[in-house]
């Protein structure tokens, strides 16, 4: 006979599973008060600016040092690999769409991830843990259209931008070693154009609203329901940019299968 469960063992899963379901149900609430502040007055369009800058703008240089070493070394593996074969003059064809289908979408997502969420669930997870998201209620704003809001609308629209970036780039680090293993410049680049067309180019930029909407989301709720001090403040910021990544790349599948049966 197998021995039963230890009754401790499922209390613990159950536990796992209400904070699971606990979390869910509160980002969903989260999510829907976003919405919801968008039409109240006083938009804060100052704040959603600074945000920009400070979350999108100062995240240019590590969005294009990632892009362009990715094109780079995709391009020297697709280069050495397709060489066997003979087929080495549609190097630029594989390394346009593979930047513009998955790698600057997801990469740039997962960097922002880094950076960005992790700065933002440690930003807001510092005002909750001093109570100062308390003392915004107790003047009578809205801690969700001043904090939440501006973060939220920055990176949905800025994470596109910065996937655009990083496409040009990458395209560009595949054309350096392309040219060093005697494909030219010219025929690289004609290659690439007759390739990646603009529908492929709008499913790559399309699903990064999407996981810039998440990543600010994730971070945003973490940081509000930070407990503990400091240390529940780094526990939530490690939890922020796990949840935030792994969420990239579940959305990055489902949305790719919806849009090709689309």
């Amino acid at each position: 006979m197998t021995s039963p469960v230890p009754v401790s063992r499922v209390a613990a899963l159950g536990d796992r599973v209400l904070a699971l379901l606990d979390d869910f149900g509160g980002f969903g609430l989260l999510a829907a008060r976003t919405v919801r502040s968008m039409s109240r007055p006083h938009f804060p369009w100052r704040a959603v600016l600074q945000q920009f800058e400070s979350t999108v703008v100062r995240s240019t240089s590590i969005v294009i040092l990632t892009a362009l070493f990715t094109g780079m070394v995709l391009a020297l593996q697709t280069v050495v690999s397709l060489t066997r074969f003979g087929a080495k003059a549609y190097t630029g064809s594989f390394v346009g769409l593979a930047q513009v289908l998955e790698l600057g979408p997801v990469l740039t997502a997962v960097m922002v991830s880094g950076r960005v969420g992790a700065g933002i669930t440690a930003e807001i997870g510092s005002m909750a843990v001093t109570e100062q998201v308390d003392a915004i209620r107790a003047l009578g704003a809205d801690p969700v259209q001043k904090l939440v809001l501006p973060r939220v609308l920055a990176l949905t629209l800025g994470v596109p931008l910065l996937t655009i970036l990083a496409d040009f780039m990458g395209v560009f680090g595949g054309l350096v070693i392309a040219t060093q293993y005697g494909i030219s410049s010219n025929f690289y680049v004609q290659t690439v154009l007759a390739t990646v067309n603009l529908e492929n180019f709008a499913q790559g930029v399309t699903k990064t609203f999407f996981f810039g909407w998440t990543i600010a989301m994730v971070g945003c709720y973490r940081g509000l329901t930070t407990e503990g001090g400091t240390v529940g403040v780094g526990r939530a910021t490690t939890q922020a940019v796990v949840t935030a990544s792994i969420s990239v790349f579940i959305l990055d599948f489902f949305l790719s299968q919806l849009m090709i049966i689309l």
